[in-house]
């Protein structure tokens, strides 16, 4: 039903890449079924130069060290008690990444459901980093997965016609690059995160 992207789907610079994950869809194939969303809202991470990546300075740590691989890599981590998960971009050994926000169910409703709790509203289900990976079952094991190999991949979906542009979220103690306008989403889409 869903195809893997190629891998040259990724081969471009981190801000038009960020812009392009909108509408596709990540996909999880998990025993129970499949899982899908679309893509509504990322955030960029641009590497040694910007002072919110965890890279920046060319940080090579154990937990950095997927950013220096290729594009399309995942790159997962643990904030509080979620697993985030993110697109490695720009060539080897420019440590860039792309932090997936958001999606908008599309597939595997009932299991969501399960995973995320039958008692929230779906428009809480996939509206935060943390809450997708939830409700996708995507667990940090995928560190160094790539996102055109099943069971976890990003597949082709339909383009987004309104793109909003704005600064990131969170990211409060990073000086000059609190102001990037490095997040991109789907405009007046329900799931994006309540960050507007």
């Amino acid at each position: 039903m869903f195809k893997p992207v190629t891998a040259d789907f990724f081969d471009m610079p981190t801000l038009d890449l960020s812009r392009n994950l909108l509408g596709q869809l990540l996909v999880h194939e998990l025993p129970e079924g499949i899982v899908a969303g679309r893509i509504v809202e990322t955030e960029a991470y641009m590497g040694a130069e910007d002072r919110a990546a965890h890279s920046f300075g060319n940080r090579r740590t154990k937990r950095t060290e997927i950013m220096f691989g290729k594009s399309g890599l995942v790159y997962t981590y643990q904030m509080h008690t979620h697993t985030l998960i993110n697109v490695v971009s720009g060539p080897v050994d420019t440590p860039r990444a792309i932090l997936i926000r958001a999606v908008e169910p599309v597939e595997g409703i009932d299991l969501m459901a399960d995973l995320r709790g039958r008692h929230l509203p779906i428009k809480q289900w996939t509206s935060g980093p943390g809450k997708l990976t939830k409700a996708m079952g995507i667990s940090m094991d995928y560190y160094g997965h790539h996102f055109t190999e099943r069971p976890l991949y990003i597949a082709e979906g339909d383009p987004v016609h309104a793109v909003s542009v704005g600064p990131r979220v969170g990211i409060g103690n990073s000086q000059e690059a609190v102001h990037y306008p490095y997040r991109f989403w789907e405009q007046d889409n329900p799931y994006v995160s309540k960050f507007r």
